[in-house]
């Protein structure tokens, strides 16, 4: 008793010091704090196209008013994004999986509460040769234009914030905060929880958001919206047994980093982490179904967790700006303190997961695998990964979009948080507050 008492007063310090190592370097600004206005206010989105060609592309974005905006390119791959205030996309379907010229693809969303973010996806190095909001005229709408010229990497670098040029970027141990902006407080997530609320908290993870489409069945089905009709439906089904205090890291189509996911989790002192998200294999790749349930190891247990862990993990770079940078000195000492016992809750869970869910759910031929995703990384948190199918496959995509299929399986993940919670409480003893 006396040594692990030792172990939670190191790891209390540890947690204190990295903290506010965290907070000093890396804390969020203020932008876009308070509740999204609401959206019968915002301005619309009504149509986007693409002109021109491999030397001159033009992008250009219908709207109902004028928007103010901040354009900028990104590094490795080519990127440019196109921040402002938030504003209802009412495109097209499918719109953006097709480039042309110098765009391959773009992406758009809503990037935090009150902005929107467009990702473009370049086919090589191109500069901004114009950025501007056109107001309506000659019976055309006001127009957001953004024109992109061909250029080489060198110039490319040049055009680049300082601390985003590929040859200037720092060592990890020696980052600083990106100058692009970055994603604010995410709304969903509450504050702490009430006095005297001593209901373990479970932190549910819909994964993707916003620019962030994830896996894609043509061009109307997306993982980002399955994954939030699990995850809205599990909370609704678990907070009906009272015993649990639920955190959602988004309730809607917003994009939050990766790490924000974690620091959500960290945060509210989680006792559960559950990350949702669905898989898909690439056609070359052959044919796959079933649900997996991944949990954290420094080494993928096969070729398919290492390839599913390196696609989820450039989430933020999908998102736009890339915020992947790490203390490892800050990380050394979590991972040392606590993340041994933290792995053996997360693979306890997963297996008591795994026996819930195959009595509602076809499960992948090896269902527990594991690999390095950034976003079960919280040292102190439990965490599992759950992909709950192939949108690739058709039989599972099948059950994806049925609401029986949902509700059968929100169900088995609920009976699996009890049973975990159960015996953790049994083995535990009598539970104390976190300090």
């Amino acid at each position: 008793m006396a040594s692990r008492a030792n172990h939670h007063v190191l790891l209390g310090c540890a947690l204190l010091c990295a903290a506010a190592f965290f907070y000093s370097r890396f804390a969020l600004g203020g932008a876009g704090e308070g509740q999204p206005a609401a959206t019968s206010n915002l301005p619309v989105a009504s149509d986007a196209r693409l002109a021109g060609d491999g030397k001159q592309t033009r992008f250009i974005l219908d709207l109902d008013q004028p928007i103010s905006f901040h354009a900028f390119p990104l590094a490795d791959p080519y990127r440019v994004v196109v921040d402002f205030p938030q504003v209802s996309f009412r495109l097209p379907p499918g719109i953006g999986t097709a480039g042309r010229g110098l765009i391959r693809a773009f992406r758009y969303g809503l990037v935090m509460p009150g902005g929107s973010r467009i990702v473009f996806d370049l086919t090589g190095p191109a500069r901004i040769a114009n950025a501007s909001v056109l107001e309506a005229a000659n019976g055309q709408p006001p127009r957001l234009v953004l024109e992109l010229e061909e250029t080489d990497r060198a110039s490319f670098v040049q055009s680049l914030a300082t601390e985003s040029r590929p040859e200037l970027r720092p060592a990890i141990g020696a980052a600083k905060e990106p100058a692009t902006p970055v994603v604010a407080k995410v709304e969903s997530a509450p504050g702490p929880a009430a006095p005297g609320d001593l209901r373990p908290v479970i932190v549910i993870d819909p994964g993707h958001g916003g620019p962030d489409n994830g896996t894609q069945s043509g061009s109307e089905i997306m993982e980002k919206n399955l994954v939030l009709d699990f995850a809205l439906a599990l909370r609704d089904r678990i907070e009906k047994s009272g015993k649990y205090r639920i955190v959602m890291t988004r309730n809607d189509d917003t994009f939050v980093p990766l790490d924000e996911r974690v620091r959500i989790a960290r945060n509210q002192s989680a006792a559960l982490f559950v990350s949702i998200h669905a898989d898909a294999l690439p056609r070359r790749e052959g044919d796959a179904q079933g649900a997996t349930i991944y949990t954290l190891s420094d080494r993928a247990s096969d070729a398919e967790a290492e390839r599913l862990a390196e696609a989820e993990n450039k989430a933020d770079a999908i998102g736009g700006v890339n915020l992947t940078e790490e203390p490892t000195e800050v990380a050394d000492i979590l991972i040392d303190l606590a993340q041994r016992e933290t792995r053996t809750f997360s693979n306890r869970f997963a297996r008591i997961l795994m026996g819930e869910m195959k009595t509602t759910t076809r499960m992948h031929k090896h269902p527990l695998k594991s690999a390095g995703f950034r976003v079960l990384k919280a040292p102190d948190v439990p965490s599992v990964l759950v992909e709950l199918g192939y949108v690739s496959n058709k039989e599972d995509l099948g059950h994806l979009v049925s609401e029986s299929w949902r509700s059968r399986t929100v169900g088995s993940v609920a009976h699996a948080v009890d049973a975990f919670f159960a015996k953790r409480m049994a083995t535990a003893g009598p539970a104390e507050p976190k300090k």
